[in-house]
């Protein structure tokens, strides 16, 4: 089994630029991959490798400035959910777009998930899921609004269109590992929302924590790596991903009639060019070679 740690950490580096190199050579020399963003903000991602090489990041990246309280989140995998390791130079470590937006001053009030249920269920309660909607649609909390964003920069617009609905109201709001809501949070409290609270350790630690029988989560919840999909008690789903566009399938959506492997699925399929899929057919044909020398590829891109 494969550990799979998701941390994120909102502080102000003076020069994240110089800490990617070290980062990446730490990671690499502790057989960890996955993808980690450094930004001017902080630092987000997703690893995994052995308990030993998880250990040595965690310590390590506690080592970086601001980031000696930083929380993460474990969950397994039985695949390797990542080929290689990537640090990243980014603008901001979620993009939401706002510059004025800064989580490290100030966010919602937290709601541990032990309490969520019995808050979210109150009547002057509206409970909003932040993540885009092809992630709400494998799996939510019951009653959730879902905004139906393509991105997350697409939020802003969103409320901005609906606040007036939720005049007088407590703003709840969830995502998959707590980032997003940090800068959601922050926004709505700029724009002088009174009541603005969210799930601590979002939809992961929930799922790991309350049990199914409890819970008023319905459906898997989508995780951005080979797992595709995780369940309570973060067990691996049964979603799949089109490696077109990207999107969560079920297995019984590959027997559709629209479906080809890494070429479309029903989602996809009206979307994309003839052009388009002569190139996704392409690309399968260089990964099976590539696969038949040898040489690694994503999990899952040639259904393996």
């Amino acid at each position: 089994m494969f550990i799979v740690a998701a941390l994120y950490h909102f502080t102000r580096f003076k020069d994240h630029r110089k800490l990617c190199g070290p980062l990446q050579n730490e990671c690499n020399s502790s057989g960890v991959t996955g993808s980690l963003l450094v930004a001017p903000e902080g630092i987000n991602g997703t690893i995994s490798g052995s308990r030993q090489g998880i250990d040595n990041v965690i310590k390590y990246i506690k080592t970086l400035p601001g980031c000696s309280n930083i929380e993460h989140k474990e969950s397994v995998a039985s695949l390797p959910p990542f080929p290689r390791m990537k640090v990243k130079i980014k603008k901001e470590i979620v993009t939401m777009g706002q510059p004025d937006v800064n989580p490290a001053e100030k966010v919602g009030k937290y709601v541990e998930p032990k309490d969520w249920d019995s808050f979210i269920n109150a009547s002057d309660v509206v409970l909003i899921d932040t993540r885009n909607d092809y992630e709400v649609g494998i799996g939510t909390f019951k009653g959730a609004i879902n905004p139906k964003t393509k991105s997350f920069s697409d939020f802003p617009e969103w409320w901005e269109e609906n606040k007036d609905k939720f005049r007088n109201k407590k703003i709840a709001m969830f995502c998959t590992g707590g980032i997003r809501c940090e800068k959601s949070t922050n926004y709505l409290l700029g724009k002088g929302v009174k009541e603005v609270h969210h799930l601590k350790g979002g939809i992961l630690k929930y799922l790991e924590e309350i049990p199914e029988e409890q819970s008023s989560w319905e459906g898997d919840c989508f995780v951005f790596d080979a797992r595709v999909s995780v369940r309570h008690e973060l067990s691996e789903g049964l979603h799949q991903l089109c490696y077109a566009c990207r999107h969560p399938i079920l297995p019984k959506d590959q027997n559709h009639s629209k479906y080809e492997h890494g070429v479309s699925c029903h989602q996809c399929f009206d979307k994309t060019s003839d052009y388009d899929k002569s190139r996704f057919r392409e690309r399968q044909k260089q990964i099976k070679l590539a696969r038949d020398r040898g040489e690694k590829h994503m999990v899952g891109y040639d259904g393996n």
